[in-house]
C-alpha cells in the first residue's frame, strides 16, 4: 500500500477560495495565484494544488475543494499539514462537504479491479456505516456498487479492462467523459476510464487530520489487497450493528492496517460503531488477548491476521480470514 499513488479532493466550506489557497501556501511553501476562476499553489516541489468552486456546496463565495497533486504514502504528514492550516484559516464540513480519494490505476487490470469490486460490494454496509455516510448522500452522490453492474461483471469474468468498462457502463464507452451519471457511486470506475484513477466517494467532509489520514490508510490498503488477492468473494457479509465494531475491526486487520502504526487510523476508524472492538457480542472469556477498545489487536489477534501460529485462537484471526 505504501508504494501507490494517490490524490485528495477536499470539499469545505467557512473560508474563500483565496484564504484556503495561503492557508495551503503556509504548509507546503512556494507560491500562491489565482483570481475569480480559482486559485493555485505551487508547492516548494514544483507540484500543483488547486482549490477550485463546486456548486454543490452551500457556503457560496466561502467555500472550496481543495485538489492535491499526485501524492505518495510518505507525503501523508504534508497533507496533514494541509488540512490543519485549512482548518485555522476557518475551513470546516458540513453535510454538503466530502472527500474524494484518487488511486492511481496503472496497476490495475481486470483481476485486480473486478476483486476491489467485489471485497468492497461484499464489506460495503460496513463501510458506509463506519465512514457514517448520511442516506442523503448514498441516493445521490456516493450510491453503493449497482447490482446490475455487479452481476454482469460476474457473469462476464473480465480478462481485460475492456470487459470491466463493457460492464461498468452497460455496452462498450469508447469515450468515457467526466461528467457521466455512472460516477455518483461510493466506487467510482469512470473514474478510471476517463482519467486513470480508481475513486473512492464515501467520505463525509472532514478538516480533521487525522481522520483524513485514516481514510487515505483505509483506501490504499483496500487498493492493495485487490491488487494482491488471487480472486475475492463478493457475497454481501450480515450486517449487525451490535457487532459491527468488532467485525470492522477485524476486517481492518486483515487488509494489514495492524500494529502501533494504524493505531490512529483504526481510532477513527471505528468511533463510529457500536459494540466492543476487543469482543463479538457478550463474550468476555478471554479478555488479556482480544485486543483493546481503541481497536489495539491483542497477540492472538495479531499473529492470526498475519497468518502466524496463533490464527486458531481468540475467535479475530478466523473472521479475518472470512472478511476478505
Amino acid at each position: 500500500m505504501k508504494t501507490l499513488r494517490f490524490g485528495i479532493e477536499i470539499e469545505t466550506v467557512g473560508a474563500t477560495r483565496q484564504k484556503l489557497a495561503y492557508a495551503i501556501q503556509s504548509a507546503v511553501g512556494g507560491h500562491a495565484s489565482g483570481d475569480y476562476r480559482g486559485w493555485q499553489v505551487t508547492d516548494a516541489q514544483g507540484r500543483i494544488w488547486k482549490v477550485v468552486s463546486d456548486a454543490s456546496l452551500s457556503g457560496g463565495e466561502r467555500s472550496g475543494e481543495i485538489v492535491s497533486p499526485i501524492l505518495t504514502y510518505q507525503d501523508l504528514d504534508a497533507l496533514q499539514q494541509v488540512v490543519r492550516a485549512a482548518r485555522e484559516a476557518g475551513a470546516r464540513s458540513d453535510a454538503s462537504t466530502g472527500i474524494h480519494i484518487h488511486v492511481d490505476g496503472s496497476r490495475f487490470d481486470a483481476k485486480g479491479v473486478t476483486n476491489l469490486v467485489k471485497m468492497v460490494h461484499k464489506q460495503e454496509r460496513l463501510l458506509e456505516t463506519a465512514l457514517g455516510v448520511s442516506a442523503a448522500r448514498l441516493s445521490r452522490y456516493c450510491k453503493p456498487i449497482d447490482g446490475a453492474f455487479l452481476q454482469r461483471l460476474e457473469a462476464r469474468r473480465p480478462r481485460t479492462l475492456q470487459d470491466v468498462n463493457e460492464a461498468w457502463y452497460g455496452r462498450r464507452n469508447s469515450m468515457p467523459n467526466r461528467y457521466d451519471s455512472s460516477r455518483y457511486h461510493g466506487l467510482n470506475l469512470n473514474s478510471l476510464f476517463f482519467r486513470g484513477t480508481i475513486e473512492f466517494r464515501y467520505f463525509n467532509g472532514s478538516v480533521h487530520a487525522g481522520e483524513v489520514k485514516a481514510y487515505v490508510q483505509l483506501v490504499l490498503a483496500l487498493a492493495a489487497r485487490a491488487l494482491a488477492s488471487k480472486a475475492a468473494s463478493s457475497k454481501r457479509r450480515d450486517f449487525n450493528p451490535a457487532t459491527a465494531k468488532y467485525d470492522f475491526r477485524v476486517f481492518l486487520l486483515h487488509l494489514g492496517l495492524i500494529g502501533e502504526e494504524f493505531k490512529t487510523a483504526r481510532l477513527h476508524l471505528l468511533k463510529k460503531l457500536e459494540g466492543s472492538a476487543a469482543w463479538k457480542g457478550q463474550r468476555r472469556d478471554r479478555r488479556g488477548s482480544g485486543g483493546g477498545e481503541d481497536g489495539s489487536p491483542g497477540n492472538e489477534a495479531t499473529e492470526g491476521a498475519q497468518g502466524g501460529a496463533g490464527g486458531a485462537q481468540g475467535g479475530a484471526p478466523a473472521e479475518a480470514m472470512a472478511a476478505a
